[in-house]
């Protein structure tokens, strides 16, 4: 495979005193390096997908050599494994992150629940998201800080998202007047709970996203906060 220098440190690879260089010069000008940003971004992608895959067992070999760098060059962009491993972790809170309010506002609360379930689930359940989780789960205790880190900036930041909407609808009498944390703490077990120990232990892939289902879900959460029926004045007795 030919591994190409990316942007300022294509100098000290690629020096006067490595003579193959200095006679392959016209080989080089017709495949100049990567722009900085591009290897940069290379080398996280590879390394999303190979820690994903493998966990942080993964060698800096295998990831240098998918992104299509020399090691030296993936250690001039990540001074070490662990700062390589924190910056694909980063890239993996960002595509977990659902947000109900993504959905259109035009939809009633009932389809942006289901819209939004369907969206949290593919993200979860797919095969990137077991794999994160199962990556965060093994490497907490060695890494306490990133694993605070993505808590806040994942999990807890969708569910405090949430909250937000769930209180506002319960303002707005669509939902019965109760704790929104605990709504949401209850809708996201009922959507990913059980199915993601069944896909991390079972070794069968969850299945396709589907509306339908998610719509099951979605109706029971409705049902148990559903508004109150105003309470009806006792009739006056005739005189």
């Amino acid at each position: 495979m030919s591994l190409l220098p990316c942007g300022r440190h294509a100098s000290r690879l690629y020096s006067p005193v490595h003579s193959s260089v200095q006679t392959h010069s016209s080989h080089m000008a017709a495949h100049p390096a990567p722009a900085p940003d591009d290897c940069h971004s290379r080398l996280l992608s590879a390394a999303y997908e190979t820690f994903l895959e493998e966990g942080y067992r993964a060698s800096v070999d295998r990831i240098s050599a998918r992104a299509g760098v020399s090691k030296q060059t993936l250690y001039n962009h990540f001074p070490s494994k662990a700062e390589l491993f924190a910056a694909a972790i980063h890239v993996a809170m960002e595509a977990m992150l659902a947000s109900l309010g993504d959905a259109g506002r035009n939809l009633n609360l009932r389809e942006r629940l289901i819209d939004f379930g369907v969206r949290y689930r593919s993200k979860l359940l797919s095969p990137s998201g077991i794999g994160c989780y199962r990556a965060m789960v093994a490497e907490a205790p060695h890494f306490p800080e990133l694993a605070a880190t993505f808590y806040r900036s994942g999990p807890q930041q969708t569910a405090a998202r949430l909250a937000v909407a769930l209180e506002e609808a319960m303002h707005r009498g669509e939902l019965r007047r109760d704790d929104p944390e605990f709504a949401v703490t209850l809708l996201l077990s009922m959507l990913v709970g059980h199915e993601r120990f069944h896909v991390l232990f079972s070794g069968e892939p969850a299945a396709e996203p589907d509306p339908a289902a998610v719509g099951r879900i979605v109706d029971c959460f409705l049902r148990a906060f559903a508004p109150e029926a105003p309470s009806l004045a006792a009739p006056r007795k005739a005189l």
